[in-house]
């Protein structure tokens, strides 16, 4: 069993630059990485690109490169986008990798040993953008009688070919037997009803090499085909691991499989809920924890993709916004699971409210009071007289503070970022209103209620590093930026979360900073972008 809690993007096409889409996966991967991080988990965050198959030649030649020039030249722009978004991934495999080659070999060679690879020849319809096979039954014919993809309704072409072909149609029944016995297995609920479906119609064996192209990895038992993208793409997730290396690098595999979270957009979920999960029965390997496929993010009512036109480059909306409040957006405003139209006034709305509003306005005004009444130090109380206002006065940020953390770690935990978000945002709504209620600009006229002014000032400084603590995996520059203004040392954040957000944990004395707006206000006639 792992001692690992293991978190995987899929590996993302070449084809193109990284856009809001696969942004948008790899932060919610990074948003849980955090979480779990300040949980006091061991966590490996796998990411990475995927360079073999048809599209990523056609790709390369049109672009007048060699396949592997075009994919060196494209790898950059996504380690340099995952940069600049702040992604902490623990690594970052090339499917073009010699760690990845030798791997994916050995697993193929494996189900070959084991009977579960043979070859037959092979005809049916190809839809290359989609790299996948379709039936005459599951083809579609558009307005002109065109045979189109009935995924991305694009032309397919008919291609026949003598291949091999895994033994899928032997796991029907171990996947739904599998399905029944893990329930939480595929997520959200509409995507697991739409594979036992699936799975329910019969599963046809699977065609895993081609040899009409050569841009791939040879089959090690017959190195005239190479492997079909879809198997040597999901064999990523052990190979980056450690799977097929040295002695000590199938150690660190067997110490981070299984994954805990795969997660992924919804129109992949297939490959991940059927034909990985069936090469790791033939393997007898572990199958992961949760596959959770996310919906799309949709621009003007349209899925966002490049050929449509609308991808939304991140770089653009990070120098409007800042890249916490870009991740901010879009883990909390889009429920992870659905579909989520996304447009620059919703975006510039959520801004101005939760962060120019509510977190950064709570931010100022009570960094500033401290700086006026108390000379920049958090105050300083006896613990006799905190009992007695606590009872004379009450403490509603305590309270909240209190039953925050079980519903906030359920929240990320279930990958729920929207309702974490949600959570979080009540206690900043109520440190801001208990700032108001308790008008400590009027405690401040009298010597008599220097005491409640220190009470008020060093609870509503304490909600705010509480506060940072649960923003954190969302925002991480703004928490530490909010943690330096209060001088907490954020080691203290190594211990686990429960810990770090108990009542009191701000030291009286430290030194405070007001500094600069943490989130000016934005001006949506003021901004100028295409969506």
């Amino acid at each position: 069993m792992s001692d690992c809690y293991s978190i995987t993007t899929p590996i993302y096409y070449v084809n193109a630059a990284p856009h809001l889409g696969t942004a948008y996966t790899t932060i919610a991967a990074d948003t849980l990485a955090r979480f779990e991080r300040m949980e006091g988990k061991t966590v490996f965050f796998l990411t990475g690109i995927d360079e073999h198959g048809q599209k990523v030649a056609q790709t390369a030649a049109e672009k007048g490169m060699t396949p592997q020039e075009w994919c060196d030249a494209m790898a950059p722009l996504f380690e340099k986008q995952w940069e600049e978004l702040s992604i902490t991934n623990d690594d970052f495999i090339r499917t073009t990798s010699e760690r990845h080659i030798r791997g994916a070999q050995k697993f193929m060679q494996m189900l070959f040993d084991r009977g579960y690879i043979y070859k037959a020849a092979y005809e049916d319809w190809y839809c290359i953008p989609d790299e996948t096979f379709f039936t005459d039954e599951q083809v579609e014919t558009d307005e002109s009688g065109v045979t189109v993809c009935p995924d991305c309704h694009r032309p397919v072409q008919k291609v026949r070919e003598e291949n091999y072909f895994f033994k899928l149609s032997a796991f029907a029944e171990p996947l739904l037997a599998f399905y029944d016995e893990h329930p939480d297995f595929i997520q959200p609920v509409t995507r697991r009803n739409e594979v036992l479906s699936f799975v329910k119609g019969g599963l046809n064996d699977l065609s895993i090499s081609r040899t009409s192209f050569d841009w791939g990895i040879p089959l090690p038992f017959d190195e005239e085909h190479i492997m079909y993208v879809w198997v040597d793409a999901l064999l990523n997730y052990i190979t980056a691991m450690g799977y097929g290396g040295t002695p000590e690098e199938e150690a660190e595999w067997a110490r981070r499989w299984p994954a805990q979270y795969h997660l992924m957009a919804k129109d992949i979920i297939r490959f991940h809920c059927v034909i990985w999960p069936a090469m790791l029965m033939a393997a007898e390997f572990p199958l992961p924890k949760h596959i959770f496929a996310h919906g799309f993010l949709l621009t003007k009512g349209e899925k966002m993709s490049k050929s449509r036109g609308n991808a939304m480059k991140p770089a653009d909306l990070i120098e409007i916004f800042g890249v916490d409040a870009y991740r901010y957006y879009f883990m909390t405003d889009v429920n992870f699971g659905a579909d989520g139209s996304i447009s620059m006034e919703r975006m510039v709305q959520v801004y101005n409210a939760d962060l120019a509003n509510s977190w950064g306005n709570l931010c100022s005004r009570v960094l500033n009071m401290c700086g006026k009444y108390f000379d920049n130090r958090v105050p300083t109380l006896d613990a006799d007289v905190i009992a007695r206002l606590d009872s004379e006065r009450g403490n509603p940020l305590k309270e909240t503070a209190a039953n925050l953390y079980e519903r906030y770690a359920a929240c990320m935990e279930h990958v729920e970022f929207s309702e974490a978000a949600v959570a979080v945002h009540e206690l900043c709504a109520r440190a801001n209103l208990y700032v108001e209620e308790s008008a400590p600009w009027n405690l401040a006229k009298s010597d008599e209620t220097h005491d409640a002014l220190a009470y008020v000032i060093y609870n509503a400084l304490e909600a705010i590093r509480i506060l940072a603590l649960y923003y954190a995996p969302f925002m991480p520059h703004t928490s530490h930026e909010v943690f330096r203004r209060l001088s907490w040392s954020e080691s203290a954040a190594a211990l686990p979360l429960a810990q770090t957000t108990r009542w009191g944990g701000l030291p009286s004395g430290n030194v405070v900073e007001k500094g600069e707006a943490l989130f000016p206000r934005l001006n949506i006639d003021a901004i100028n972008i295409e969506e």
